[in-house]
């Protein structure tokens, strides 16, 4: 059987593979927090069939040699921690971190994941909150007779509440940051979550120790670009089409062999 066959199959497949990862960043284009990620492909084993350096004669040297690759596969999908656009909301509970760093969310099993989507709400308790009702970390909880809410670039909440003019201070936001966030696991609904790759996070002050600031009213889009990702898949389609070319005309050719006898 002609290796041409199984090479070109693996690019197929490793193309395929490709457009998946495309597809899912053209879907969060409109993502609040989202991060696009980036296929990283290596190529596979190779038959030496004459090691480079081979002696030649007594006096020369093979200065190449023979090597046939055998295809291709995906080796990582990294996700790319670039900023995104921010949107102007208004929204006194909306959040976009300007730098490095993540929110802290208390799933419902204890544990804590972090997140770069900054749309936040309050509940009937008035803590603060995600879409899907998990709440901030450390827990902040605005009180219910309050009239305007204003947070800091330092991660200060302070509120107005009925019948006073002076703000009160009601906490302080804490963001976490990782030495290789391209480390952590997605867990869908824009959390993500620690892992060995990531290393155990490091908390403080917004910021402070490198980590970003809190821009209120603002929340981050998506940094997917919809040009470069179109691109993407054009480049994409043409390598899978170019692989599907080079398994037909190996079939050909093996018809032909077979055809000799005739």
């Amino acid at each position: 059987m002609m290796r041409s066959l199984w090479t070109a199959a693996s690019g197929m497949n490793s193309q395929s593979q490709n457009i998946n990862v495309i597809a899912n960043n053209l879907a969060n284009v409109n993502t609040t927090g989202f991060k696009k990620s980036r296929p990283d492909f290596q190529d596979l084993m190779y038959q030496t069939v004459q090691n480079p350096g081979s002696p030649a004669t007594n006096a020369n040297q093979i200065p190449t040699g023979i090597q046939f690759g055998m295809g291709s596969k995906l080796a990582a999908v990294s996700k790319q921690f670039t900023p995104g656009d921010f949107q102007h909301t208004g929204g006194q509970l909306d959040m976009a971190i300007e730098g490095d760093g993540f929110f802290q969310i208390q799933m419902p099993d204890g544990t804590t994941s972090y997140t770069r989507a900054g749309a936040f709400k309050m509940d009937s308790n008035g803590r603060v909150v995600t879409p899907e009702g998990y709440p901030m970390l450390p827990e902040l909880v605005i009180p219910n007779n309050s009239t305007k809410i204003t947070i800091g670039t330092d991660g200060t909440v302070s509120v107005v509440q009925a019948g006073q003019t002076t703000p009160s201070t009601v906490g302080n936001i804490q963001l976490a940051n990782f030495n290789n966030p391209a480390g952590l696991s997605s867990m869908g609904r824009n959390f993500y979550q620690q892992t060995e790759a990531s290393g155990n996070p490091t908390t403080g002050t917004p910021g402070q120790n490198a980590l970003g600031t809190i821009g209120q009213g603002f929340l981050e889009m998506s940094n997917v670009s919809v040009a470069e990702e179109m691109v993407n898949m054009i480049v994409g389609q043409r390598a899978y089409e170019a692989n599907s070319k080079a398994i037909s005309t190996s079939d050909e050719m093996l018809q032909l062999a077979n055809n000799l006898k005739r």
